[in-house]
């Protein structure tokens, strides 16, 4: 059994696309490099990383991609980071830890990670807590 597609839109300008997310937690604490307030002193914050996959085929099973795979992906994306100081981990020994270069970090380890699926990431969201977050995505995505 192949993948599922579906009929396409009569409008050659329109492209049906299915989409999935998933949510993933962790614990870690770091510093701002250069900010001038608080967030220049070492805090933690229990973040939310919210990955969003496309595709517009489902496959055999009529998924974009089964969440436990998307899980597993993430997993060795976040792990290294859980109950950890973010400035200490490589790229962000180099890099700031903003919640918007994690986001664009955790979208290129992602799309490493799946290449060769029919599944592309369009967008990472990183929340520090329920009311910031920041997110990335490709202008080229699906």
């Amino acid at each position: 059994m192949g993948a599922v597609s579906r009929a396409r839109s009569s409008s050659n300008l329109e492209i049906d696309v299915f989409q999935i997310s998933k949510d993933f937690t962790f614990s870690a604490a770091h510093s701002i490099r250069g900010h001038q307030g608080g967030c220049e002193r070492l805090h933690g914050h229990n973040y939310r990383v919210r990955i969003h996959l496309a595709s517009e085929q489902l496959n055999e099973l009529g998924m974009v991609m089964d969440f436990a795979d998307l899980k597993k992906v993430a997993d060795d994306i976040l792990t290294p980071f859980d109950h950890q100081v973010i400035n200490d981990i490589p790229p962000f020994t180099e890099l700031n830890t903003t919640a918007e270069l994690f986001a664009e970090y955790v979208f290129q380890q992602v799309q490493l990670r799946i290449k060769g699926e029919q599944a592309e990431v369009v967008k990472v969201e990183v929340w520090e807590n329920e009311r910031s977050g920041a997110s990335f995505q490709q202008e080229d995505a699906i």
